[in-house]
């Protein structure tokens, strides 16, 4: 197959070019470089099945030759993203999802959105399991990427039920792993990032509030096996095993090794107490669950923070 993946230079997005890449198929990959990164990508520089094509999907976009698939993962993905760059989040969710639909149905291609946990919100059911509308606030700051989310999910089906096509929707929970951003906000990169440099690891609230972390191969090989199914509706993807947030920095400063304590700050306005999904669906309709459990993850994880962290000490240390 042919396929375009939009947020081709995303912590995910790459991820997911190199497994299409890894089973034989062509790529073409999307990103206007606002949260992606080169370095994601400069491994594939010289081959000649993937190109890309630096763009903000949020306009117009034309291909003369012909895609089989498309899989819009194209969005700011982390509080901090989505925080500072409100508008272009909601944009990406609205006309770069309108645009990644109207490029599927134009090449009869099929087509799977990036959606995610936070279309659950702050939910009042635990697990989440897919039919379980959420608890999501629209005006408040969390509400540009919900709400872009929840949108893209409803224009989605509303191109599978009008035009007939074929959609997937994959609901991705908290995904960790090799090329996430040092700085992008997200509870695992803070955590491992602020314990190898010997700083206070910061607790929003007392850390009893839970997360459900899914290492990327895991989350790819889910998201691969989705894609490559006859399902429409919306799929839970991610790692059913529930920890604390207190758990987790507990953990990332025995496996760095680090010194640092624990910090504790307010907690966001809606920040979600819980979060775990249900993942009944993917094991029967996939024969997908994730097989990495939270501290191999880690161990494979802070290898690429303890490069960057290093990297970015040896860049200080020539300035001065």
């Amino acid at each position: 197959m042919r396929v375009l993946i939009t947020g081709a230079a995303g912590f995910l997005g790459s991820h997911l070019v190199d497994r299409f890449l890894a089973e034989g198929h062509r790529v073409v990959g999307v990103d206007n470089f606002v949260t992606g990164s080169w370095r994601n990508l400069r491994h594939l520089q010289d081959r000649d099945d993937f190109f890309l094509i630096e763009h903000d999907i949020s306009g117009p976009l034309y291909l003369a030759d012909r895609v089989d698939g498309v899989l819009h993962f194209a969005s700011p993905a982390s509080p901090v993203d989505y925080l500072e760059l409100p508008i272009q989040t909601l944009k990406v969710g609205s006309l770069g999802t309108h645009v990644s639909l109207g490029l599927a149905k134009a090449h009869k291609a099929r087509f799977l959105l990036a959606s995610t946990s936070e279309v659950y919100g702050d939910p009042q059911v635990h697990p989440q399991s897919e039919d379980y509308w959420g608890h999501v606030n629209p005006i408040g700051p969390r509400g540009v990427y919900d709400e872009a989310k929840r949108f893209a999910e409803a224009i989605t089906m509303a191109y599978h039920r009008y035009h007939g096509l074929d959609t997937r929707i994959a609901r991705i929970f908290n995904t960790y792993g090799p090329r996430m951003r040092p700085a992008d906000g997200r509870v695992v990169s803070n955590f491992i990032v602020q314990a190898l440099r010997g700083d206070p690891i910061t607790l929003y609230g007392d850390g009893s509030q839970t997360r459900s972390f899914c290492f990327v191969e895991d989350e790819v090989e889910g998201i691969f096996r989705l894609f490559f199914s006859d399902y429409n509706g919306p799929v839970n993807l991610g790692n059913p095993r529930e920890f604390t947030v207190r758990q987790l920095a507990e953990m990332v400063v025995r496996e760095t090794g680090s010194s640092s304590r624990l910090l504790e700050r307010p907690l966001p306005e809606d920040d979600p107490k819980v979060r775990r999904p249900d993942i009944s669906l993917a094991r029967d309709l996939l024969a997908w669950a994730p097989a990495v459990d939270l501290r191999n993850g880690l161990r494979a994880t802070i290898p690429h923070f303890r490069a960057l962290v290093e990297e970015e000490g040896a860049q200080a240390r020539t300035l001065h």
